[in-house]
């Protein structure tokens, strides 16, 4: 496959990857939105906080590692799928150990809720444990799937279960709110469930089928899905399974970063249930953007870049074709992300208060609710940089240079969760923010060093990509100080007509900010209809 097709295809992955976290993200809006009317905060704590953190912990720390690695370089035709797929049936067993270390932990070690306001606590944390264990039966699909870019299966099958997940906890929660954690505990194993069972009746149908002969598929009947070992071979590939230790060992240090300040508020009780619950919403709300948008772009590119660049090489030992595409992609994604992050830091400064007094009323427009939206809107730009060079510096990086780079994020892990820490002491929950923040900051700084140094020798600057055009800054900045000026004036105790007038001067702004771009950022917009939108896409394939 040349760097070109691959390109197409990483291209049209993250088309399809930001769609369904668009729909991911609407129906979780709408979920909380709802459920804000039934449940109290303190549930919303337990369940948002407490078990999702249990239920991102095993999954994360039991597969990740497995998918970078058996995703890293010529996924397609590079490895032995038979070895490919025994390593990654390790992750079930793995994930069995970390079930019962973290369940004993959740049930043992943590503060437990009070029964009579949160009942069923226990049967939930073996619940949510049973559902991420139930996730990690698809492993060896997604990662074939991945690989092969079956990019709509992705999202049928995670549109399906998000569907059933909130059909059944909207039921539930009108039906018999009493059930408290049941019903949230119930919902995720319906999610992991559909899940499975998508991927599973697709391969079992795609294997059968004449599609199969035609593209080559490394893989001939369902017993393939399943580990066995072949005459003369290794049981598994061990080059991917010392790769695979060394991403482990960088993962575990990652998900302490990712979800440090759930970790914080977890197991150092900084906050009450009922103010994580409040945190979490805010926490959600200014995230979705990063979530729905940066981060299926992280994934899909990530998969790009691995294929066309040689892991470990330097730029002068590759093909410079490959090389070029992707200096020139790096370099467009870059200043993608910048601009929309800029965009949402300048309008989410004005328009904080307003969107969470209409989303949960004075529950989280009171207090520090808006505070702690304004600064997630800063902290939005650096979640959208820092994904980009990252996805970039772990497709390149070698082996060796994963491992130097473990002490890194060592050192990061460490520091951050001092910061959240001392920093929530003094400011509350905006703490963690200001903490994610700092340590955002530095991971983004070791990346931009290891690209410099990466394209050093050569004549592409990807980093070019972080400088956007004096013009659009000058209409952000005029855009900044208009929206404020308008919240002051119009918002958002004067009733409905005013806010409505505020929100038009915000589109406004945000209309001329629009044109901006497309006149001053020719190239992004060529990258973006050409590779981004799939119906630009087709028309110039």
């Amino acid at each position: 496959m040349s760097s070109e097709d691959v390109l197409k295809n990483a291209s049209t992955l993250a088309s399809y990857n930001v769609l369904l976290q668009v729909m991911f993200r609407v129906f979780t809006f709408l979920l909380n939105a709802f459920t804000l009317r039934f449940v109290s905060k303190e549930l919303i704590g337990v369940v948002n906080v407490r078990l999702t953190l249990l239920y991102s912990t095993l999954v994360f720390l039991s597969r990740e590692a497995f998918r970078r690695a058996c995703l890293s370089g010529g996924s397609g035709t590079g490895h032995n799928w038979r070895q490919v797929i025994n390593l990654l049936w390790l992750t079930l067993p793995l994930g069995v150990v970390w079930s019962s270390l973290l369940v004993c932990v959740w049930l043992w070690l943590l503060e437990i809720p009070d029964p009579h306001t949160i009942p069923h606590y226990g049967p939930a944390v073996g619940m949510f444990a049973l559902a991420a264990l139930q996730e990690l039966l698809a492993e060896p699909l997604w990662v074939l799937a991945q690989a092969h870019m079956f990019v709509r299966l992705k999202v049928v099958a995670e549109s399906l279960a998000m569907i059933a997940k909130c059909m059944i906890t909207v039921v539930l929660v009108v039906s018999a709110p009493e059930w408290g954690l049941y019903i949230f505990s119930l919902a995720q194993l319906v999610y992991t469930g559909f899940l499975v069972l998508c991927y599973a009746v697709y391969f079992f149908h795609f294997l059968s089928s004449e599609d199969a002969t035609k593209k080559d598929f490394p893989l001939h009947c369902v017993r393939d899905l399943l580990p066995c070992r072949a005459d003369g071979e290794p049981l598994i590939d061990w080059t991917l399974a010392r790769l695979t230790w060394s991403f482990f060992k960088q993962s575990f240090l990652k998900q302490i970063l990712t979800e440090g300040e759930r970790y914080v508020m977890t197991f150092l009780n900084v906050l009450s249930f009922g103010d994580q619950g409040v945190y979490d919403i805010v926490n959600n709300l200014g995230s979705m953007v990063a979530r729905f948008i940066f981060l299926p772009i992280e994934e899909s590119f990530y998969v790009f870049f691995a294929k066309v660049l040689e892991r470990g090489c330097n730029v002068k030992s590759q093909k410079q074709e490959d090389v070029a595409i992707a200096a020139e992609v790096l370099q467009c994604l870059l200043k993608l992300v910048l601009v929309i992050g800029l965009i949402i830091t300048v309008f989410g400064y004005a328009y904080s208060h307003l969107a969470l007094d209409i989303y949960g009323g004075s529950l989280l427009s009171s207090g520090a609710g808006p505070t702690l939206l304004r600064c997630y809107s800063s902290y939005v730009l650096l979640l959208a940089v820092n994904g980009v060079t990252e996805c970039f510096v772990f497709a390149a990086m070698s082996q060796e240079e994963v491992d130097k780079y473990n002490l890194v994020m060592l050192g990061l892990s460490v520091s951050f969760l001092f910061l959240s820490y001392m920093l929530t002491w003094w400011a509350g929950a905006v703490g963690f923010i200001l903490a994610n923040c700092l340590n955002m900051g530095l991971r983004i700084l070791h990346s931009l060093l290891y690209i410099h140094r990466y394209f050093h020798l050569s004549p592409w600057k990807p980093l070019q990509g972080l400088l956007p055009s004096p013009v659009l800054l000058l209409a952000l900045a005029l855009s900044a100080v208009v929206t404020a000026l308008s919240e002051g004036v119009l918002c958002c105790d004067s009733g409905w007509l005013l806010r409505l007038v505020h929100i038009g001067v915000g589109a406004m702004c945000l209309l001329c900010v629009l044109v901006t771009v497309l006149l001053t950022e020719t190239q992004l917009i060529q990258f973006v209809r050409t590779q981004l939108l799939p119906r630009y896409r087709k028309k110039h394939t």
